[in-house]
């Protein structure tokens, strides 16, 4: 049952030090590797105090398979007469400029984005970002799982349409001002981050040699995968890289969609593992205290826990397995 949506805080009450204006960001994607692409993206712009100025949707051409056609419904021949991406860039960038980038699990749409601007010799002009999931987790909000949908249900927002770009991006829109009326009424800390513009980007095969091929239509593909060909180096160490060949197993709800996430971390070089012992190197989960057999098992074995969001940041920069020479 939605929560009563927090009253409005007035602007001469506003946090000082809270950002002048915001855009909220939904992009869609042939996938989560580094080499996947953006094939639609929408901005709603709000400002300071989370009120909608307007709004922005375009589809884009990826030059390449869609990807998960059952996610995203865009397939190659509706794609085939967007725009590409640098035809989008400077409309895109008229939103985002001088605005903190908003996104539900923020450090992949922001990953896609500057990606996107590196290919096309740009630069995206972000400076800071704040994902929703660590601000529904800063305001202790009574969320069953980490999805968008329980987010939008919590305040009572309906969604119409599920992973398309403008839909979700207005749905998350209408569940930020509550959120960021909520905080500002507490002063609560915005958990923002900075955005540093990226110099590279890879259309190159994925590091275990194994590339990925969706077939069009609305089929799912084969989700039986090559063994990982990279031994196992041990646990992973908070704080340091992950490393080819490490163990990862998954537990409870998550963002993004489990399996483009398992695709992404074996893109990597990481082995999927579908149950935790001693040897299994990481556990991602976004509720550690679920009691799930997963979790009390990590917690029995010791096993390092991190959340959704961080592993998708560890994934940036999967250090090479050791060489065996």
């Amino acid at each position: 049952m939605p929560v009563p949506v927090p009253q409005p805080v007035p602007a001469d009450a506003w946090p000082e030090a809270y950002p002048r204006g915001y855009a909220v960001v939904d992009v869609e994607t042939t996938g989560l590797a580094r080499d996947d692409r953006i094939v639609s993206a929408a901005v709603y712009r709000l400002d300071a105090q989370g009120n909608v100025e307007d709004h922005w949707y375009s589809p884009v051409n990826p030059l390449r398979d869609p990807g998960p056609v059952w996610i995203h419904g865009l397939t190659s021949d509706v794609l085939a007469g967007a725009p590409l991406f640098p035809e989008i860039a400077d409309a895109l960038a008229e939103r985002l400029d001088g605005r903190v980038l908003v996104a539900h699990n923020a450090v992949f749409d922001w990953s896609m984005i500057a990606r996107e601007y590196a290919r096309a010799d740009r630069t995206a002009p972000v400076r800071q970002r704040l994902c929703t999931i660590a601000l529904a987790k800063e305001l202790r909000l009574p969320l069953p799982n980490h999805k968008l949908e329980s987010l939008a249900a919590h305040y009572g927002v309906v969604q119409r349409q599920a992973h398309h770009a403008l839909d979700d991006a207005r749905v998350l829109a209408e569940a930020f001002r509550p959120s960021l009326h909520l905080a500002a009424g507490a002063g609560v800390r915005l958990p923002l981050l900075g955005c540093q513009p990226l110099t590279e980007w890879s259309d190159a095969p994925r590091a275990n040699g194994h590339q990925r091929s969706y077939r069009p239509g609305s089929w799912r593909p084969n989700r039986r995968r090559p063994a990982c060909p990279f031994p196992n180096p041990g646990r992973y160490e908070p704080g340091k890289r992950l490393v080819q060949g490490m163990r990862v197993a998954f537990s409870g709800d998550t963002s993004v969609d489990r399996e483009l996430l398992e695709d992404r971390a074996f893109d990597a070089g990481l082995h999927i593992a579908t149950s935790v012992s001693r040897l299994t190197s990481l556990l991602v989960t976004n509720d550690p205290g679920s009691g799930t057999s997963k979790a009390d098992r990590a917690r029995a074995f010791g096993t390092p826990v991190v959340d959704e969001a961080a592993f998708m940041q560890l994934l940036q920069d999967v250090a090479p397995a050791p060489s065996s020479e």
